[in-house]
């Protein structure tokens, strides 16, 4: 049976690879130029996201140097512990929205700490799963169609994740003394 798996798992791509292509062909699509022109399009998005993508990374590599994060992770802490959330918890409910790659550092770093099982692990776990890279999101997207107008969308995402930080601490604490 894992034999089986493996093979047809090895083939898989290809064979959709190949599919598409008769099934482009077959309708009259002219699959070769179609695809190089769909080429053509996703390096010129990349192109126009760029600038976007570099001051994102240049911004949040400045606050990650800059000794921020345990600033504002100890001057939060006392407004987290009223809502039964612990402030080893706090690190990666701030990088969550800016750095999916940091915020898994993060998560890594309290699995090592504490333990996946162990409440601060699964309170963790919920924030990473329930939570955006909100400025990440926003920087791609709205920069890859040129929208410079964000401050709404950017509350808006900025509330959500919020809000998905204190659902996640209300429902496993809610779900514990179950």
């Amino acid at each position: 049976m894992i034999i089986l798996i493996q093979i047809i798992s090895s083939i898989m791509i290809p064979v959709m690879i190949l599919g598409i292509c008769l099934f482009g062909y077959l309708r009259g699509i002219r699959v070769y130029e179609t695809f190089v022109e769909g080429a053509k399009e996703g390096l010129m998005a990349a192109a126009r996201i760029a600038p976007y993508l570099i001051a994102m990374f240049v911004a949040i590599g400045m606050f990650r140097s800059s000794g921020a994060l345990p600033f504002i992770a100890k001057l939060l802490a006392p407004i987290v512990s009223l809502l039964g959330m612990p402030p080893e918890l706090l690190p990666l409910m701030i990088i969550r929205p800016l750095s999916a790659t940091g915020s898994l550092g993060a998560l890594v770093d309290i699995f090592k700490t504490h333990g996946p099982d162990s409440p601060i692990g699964m309170m963790a776990s919920m924030i990473q799963s329930s939570c955006e890279t909100t400025f990440y999101v926003v920087t791609i997207y709205f920069g890859a169609v040129g929208i410079k107008k964000v401050r709404h969308t950017l509350a808006l995402g900025i509330m959500a994740d919020i809000l998905a930080i204190i659902g996640s601490v209300l429902i496993y604490n809610h779900l514990r003394a179950w």
